[in-house]
């Protein structure tokens, strides 16, 4: 038997690997209460806990909500390569809201409220206020989209991350009756596109935003006449609009009516990508673009990066984030209750007889 012997000197710690116990446990102290802010009644546990519960408020007189035939909705997705750009400019306080809106917005899709949320979080070094303040972003996500943070995972790679790299992604859960899941075989000839305004590039096609950047030698941190006031920086790391509360409360308020034949986040993919995926196979989304404003920094992307008209449609949102498809005598009413539930809704278009395809005209 071979004794295993000790080498003299200083023993290994993990710290000195590259990992911090102690920076993962200051984190938890720091963003303890940032979390319990998104916490109701149905949240259960405590700190510590290897897991999360949350209760689904069936058949109990304590919630005012009691589900007959409920239906739980996930989704899990991330922040993609916008997170190289902040590592690049040092602002984490942003990132966190893209990460709950990818994931709450493809939720409430299906017509179902979100409930909770849980964060991935990657990094090449766990600095504990910068960590904290990455989280920050995601709690207040959460409280934006009405759900509760009830845990994550913060992971101290650095044989994986390069130094200052991050990733962040998310997980979300959500509820729907399953006679108001939204089914868009529902959709017919006569219904009308309605569109929601995006906050700019939203979280999609940061790999080409940042291959624009690098070939031009685009100064983030410098104001562009084209865009307003804000460096070019600073419109980039706009983040995405979170869509879940007015389309909650919208669809709340038609109890037996089924007014809304479907719906679409517009994400990676464009217009034409990601409303195609709800027409049924005989129709067409016939989309007026001049019925909206497409923000400048579209614009100022296409003209630096020299690209063609179809590939920035492909692309980018172009400044629709949302899209509901409504039966046409709910239309007009379906755009002011969204105007003033806060977003900026307008027609946009109609469906009729085709092939399953979003025409751009």
């Amino acid at each position: 038997m071979t004794a295993v012997t000790r080498r003299a000197g200083k023993s290994l710690t993990y710290a000195e690997a590259g990992v911090d116990i102690q920076a993962g446990e200051r984190v938890v102290d720091l963003i303890e209460s940032m979390m319990r802010k998104t916490h109701g009644p149905r949240v259960i546990g405590r700190r510590g806990a290897f897991a999360a519960m949350f209760r689904l408020d069936y058949n109990d007189k304590l919630f005012k909500k009691n589900y007959r035939d409920p239906v739980l909705v996930a989704c899990t997705d991330g922040v993609g390569t916008k997170v190289k750009l902040a590592s690049q400019l040092r602002v984490y306080h942003t990132v966190g809201i893209d990460c709950v809106a990818m994931n709450v917005n493809d939720l409430i899709v299906q017509g179902a409220e979100p409930l909770f949320f849980l964060d991935y979080l990657g990094l090449h070094k766990n600095i504990a206020e910068q960590t904290a303040e990455l989280i920050a972003g995601v709690a207040r996500g959460c409280e934006m989209a009405g759900c509760a943070l009830i845990g994550g995972e913060c992971a101290e790679m650095p044989d994986i991350y390069g130094e200052a790299d991050f990733d962040l992604a998310g997980f979300a859960v959500g509820v729907v009756e399953l006679r108001r899941a939204v089914d868009p075989m529902r959709v017919e000839a006569g219904d009308v596109v309605i569109g929601l305004a995006s906050s700019g590039v939203h979280s999609n096609g940061f790999t080409l935003v940042r291959e624009i950047i690098t070939r031009n030698r685009l100064v983030l941190d410098l104001v562009d006449p084209q865009l307003g006031e804000s460096t070019l920086g600073e419109v980039l790391l706009t983040p995405t609009r979170i869509y879940a509360q007015p389309i909650v409360k919208l669809l709340s308020r038609y109890k037996v009516k089924r007014i809304v034949s479907a719906m679409a986040h517009i994400t990676g993919g464009g217009l034409p990508g990601n409303l195609k995926r709800v027409l049924p196979s005989n129709l067409d989304a016939r989309i007026d673009a001049g019925s909206w404003t497409v923000p400048p920094i579209f614009t100022f992307l296409q003209k630096h990066g020299n690209i063609d008209p179809d590939e920035m449609w492909r692309v980018f949102n172009m400044g629709v984030g949302f899209v509901l498809i409504v039966r046409p005598a709910f239309a007009d009413s379906v755009v002011r209750q969204l105007n003033r539930l806060g977003e900026t809704a307008f027609i946009m278009g109609g469906i009729v007889q085709g092939s399953g395809r979003v025409c751009l005209g």
